[in-house]
């Protein structure tokens, strides 16, 4: 192992947007969002300018490509700098202070880079100082696609063909770029924009057994990612990575499972790690010579990575060892790293003193998802003044959220004007009683305008033009970010990782098992009572099904309590077994 056993996962639309930029450079990947195309020409626009290269704005017409265009351009310039920036730290001089000193400092002790270096320190030999620099490699860049976030657009009345919707245009926008990095599909399985990939030349291996374009897919267990993984293998697309996610303990969107748990998926992907490659290769191989294209011996890399709700030393050991991880995603706690994710002050004060009530799932979300978000958000005031005043709802600018078509033909933002208008309305007219009515509207109200909202940081701390006349921000953490305080510095956040040091708070802290177990419960019981979930959702036997899962979830970590380091949770573990919820 030569670099980082982390990575940061995609976090908003703007808190990793240019994360790459910060961060590449010492050999940390990192994702960003490649959702909001008018951010991103923002962005372009200000790197351009602050890194001296020259900016020709692509101006929004849709007709012309401009979503695809816009991604590739930002994409462009990003793996120009990051190329550049490398390239100077690899030529640095060894000395403390340098660019070349902080890459190595920042390694994990395992690290051949790393090991290489503290020789070099005892000796200052000359060829050990080559062989640091050959070992030298730059953080991978990686960008994500929501696949849910795949609507339609439109030039006035007219619905464009389906390559100009959303999800397809950015996938469109990757793949024209000169980057050299990874897809994240998040969200869930896009049958129609999975195949558009198949389009494209960089996401098929070259001569060499090389792919440029390489696709990693965020599942939430065993049987999806064998599912998605041979529907491209069918198409001669290889998934280089699978990235678990906790349903539950981790930022943004939440896409809880039927109470499986996060230990019970990874022992499942560890047993089953070369049958899932073995199988699926046959079915790629036999696809290449279909489709006449060169065929590889042997299979190409495949990764596993995981992340949700990691938040010590202990717990980021625990996944590469035990699990076979390649490497762990630590999202959150970065919100709190101004040198690596973009978040405005005040929310970045917010945000420190954020404690285990004030980080919840909730329904702000206009897609239906239940969505982590901190209590006093900007934002939430800004709904509030709106409706106050008469017009409730966003004026919607950017739309790529708009799936409801309730009072229109054409689907609009259940966060925006034109659909809270009307759906308000359509309350006060249906005789309701008071304490109802309230309790409707206020759950109308909690929608964000996460377009807007989840991009205004970079606009706060950059100064780039208003995205409208008002607009708060939206912000997205974990629950883990509870137990981090205070401003801290990428050096104290590595450290923390590789068990160097401790930033976490005093706020008593679970292991990030038994956190997203009770995360579950909790989650089950607002089912029940109708928070979330369909009626389907809430019928006897889902319900059955899912206190199963969770009670056998709680007998495996029981099973392996002091492997996992799950000892001082032992009779709470029993007591799920015996009663789930």
């Amino acid at each position: 192992m030569t670099k980082h056993t982390f990575h940061i996962p995609v976090m908003g639309t703007a808190f990793t947007v240019d994360t790459p930029l910060k961060v590449a450079k010492y050999g940390i990947s990192a994702v960003v969002s490649i959702v909001d195309d008018a951010l991103m020409e923002n962005m372009r626009a200000y790197w351009a300018k602050k890194r001296g290269r020259e900016y020709r704005p692509i101006a929004k017409d849709l007709r012309a490509d401009s979503r695809a265009r816009r991604t590739a351009a930002y994409l462009d310039l990003m793996d120009e700098l990051v190329r550049e920036d490398f390239a100077a730290l690899k030529n640095a001089p060894l000395e403390p202070g340098s660019e070349l000193w902080r890459y190595l400092e920042l390694l994990p002790e395992e690290a051949e880079a790393k090991k290489v270096f503290k020789r070099w320190r005892e000796s200052r030999a000359t060829e050990l100082e080559s062989k640091i620099r050959g070992l030298l490699e730059p953080g991978r860049l990686e960008v994500n696609i929501m696949t849910k976030v795949d609507k339609p657009n439109y030039v006035g009345r007219e619905p464009l063909p389906v390559e100009y919707n959303d999800a397809h245009a950015a996938l469109r926008g990757f793949a024209q770029s000169r980057m050299e990095g990874a897809l994240v599909l998040s969200a869930g399985f896009n049958a129609r924009l999975y195949s558009y990939m198949a389009s494209f030349a960089g996401f098929f291996a070259d001569e060499a057994g090389r792919i440029k374009k390489q696709i990693a897919l965020k599942v939430s267990d065993y049987r999806s990612a064998l599912t998605q993984g041979k529907f491209l293998a069918k198409k001669g697309l290889w998934v280089s990575e699978y990235r678990v996610e906790s349903g539950l303990n981790c930022g943004g969107h939440a896409f809880a499972s039927q109470g499986y748990l996060m230990g019970p998926i990874l022992e499942e992907f560890r047993t089953r790690r070369e049958e899932i490659v073995s199988s699926l290769f046959e079915i790629y191989r036999k696809a290449l010579a279909r489709l006449g294209k060169p065929t590889p011996a042997a299979p190409p890399e495949v990764r596993l990575t995981a992340q949700g709700g990691v938040g010590a030393a202990d717990e980021h050991r625990l996944l590469l060892e035990r699990y076979g991880l390649d490497s762990v995603g630590w999202g959150s706690p970065f919100l709190l790293v101004p040198e690596v994710s973009i978040v405005d002050r005040q929310t970045r004060r917010d945000l420190s003193a954020a404690g285990e009530g004030d980080l919840y799932l909730s329904g702000a979300s206009p897609l239906g998802v239940p969505f982590n978000v901190m209590r006093g958000a900007s934002i939430e005031a800004l709904n509030r003044k709106w409706y106050q005043e008469g017009r409730p709802g966003s004026p919607c600018p950017k739309g790529h959220l708009e799936f409801n078509t309730e009072f229109t033909e054409r689907p609009i933002c259940t966060a925006s004007r034109n659909y809270q208008y009307r759906k308000i309305k359509q309350l006060r007219e249906q005789g309701l009683p008071p304490q109802e009515l309230e309790r409707q509207i206020e759950k109308l109200l909690e929608k964000q305008c996460l377009c807007t909202g989840l991009a205004e940081p970079a606009h706060l701390q950059y100064h780039l033009p208003p995205q409208m006349k008002e607009t708060g921000v939206s912000v997205c953490p974990g629950p883990n970010l509870a137990y981090f305080s205070g401003e801290r510095t990428l050096e104290e956040m590595a450290d923390h990782i590789y068990g160097r040091s401790n930033v976490l708070n005093e706020t008593a802290r679970p292991h990030m098992f038994i956190k997203e177990l009770r995360l579950y419960a909790d989650y089950l019981r607002r089912v029940i009572a109708g928070e979330f979930g369909s009626e389907r959702d809430r019928s006897e036997g889902a319900v059955a099904a899912f206190r199963q899962n969770l009670a056998a979830g709680a007998r495996y970590y029981l099973e392996h309590l002091g492997d996992l380091g799950l000892s001082p949770w032992k009779d709470e573990l029993e007591n799920y077994i015996a009663q789930p919820v």
